[in-house]
């Protein structure tokens, strides 16, 4: 398999990510809010900005050396030691090959080992089996369920 890394997010591969990112309905839980995604740079400078935060950590999923996923360790917790996962690979040419399973593993070790958190919270739309399947696989534990979502954990 080719080989995968965490790059922190810049403004310039983020643009590079979302020139070739299609939306994908899966991830929705009301299909009523899916549209289908149009790059527009301005648009794009403004996620950039808005994910620059102390509570926020942003990595591209990197394979040989082009963005192909977007990972996030969101909502961080400092005094609890907590925070939560999220991930999104760019089309369904990366989907289904193993990469978003190693880039979880590469999360998770890092919020662990260099964020010193000690619980990452992660939730999936029921439909998304997927994503739970890649969640389980790294470790993950399902934990409860919505209407809307299901919730895993995992802790060092």
């Amino acid at each position: 398999m080719s080989k995968i890394s965490l790059e922190p997010m810049t403004k310039k591969l983020c643009h590079e990510f979302f020139r070739e990112f299609v939306n994908d309905d899966i991830i929705f839980a009301d299909l009523s809010n899916f549209k289908e995604y149009e790059y527009n740079e301005e648009k794009v400078n403004a996620y950039f900005e808005k994910t620059q935060r102390d509570d926020r950590k942003v990595f591209l999923i990197m394979l040989e050396g082009h963005p192909i996923g977007e990972i996030q360790l969101k909502g961080i917790d400092w005094g609890n030691k907590e925070c939560t996962l999220s991930i999104h690979m760019q089309n369904d040419n990366f989907k289904g090959k193993g990469y978003g399973t190693i880039a979880e593993k590469l999360a998770v070790e890092y919020a662990f080992d260099e964020l010193e958190m000690k619980k990452i919270n992660a939730d999936v739309v029921h439909k998304n089996e997927r994503s739970q399947h890649v969640l389980e696989k790294v470790g993950f534990r399902f934990v409860r369920e919505d209407e809307m979502f299901k919730y895993y954990v995992i802790e060092k």
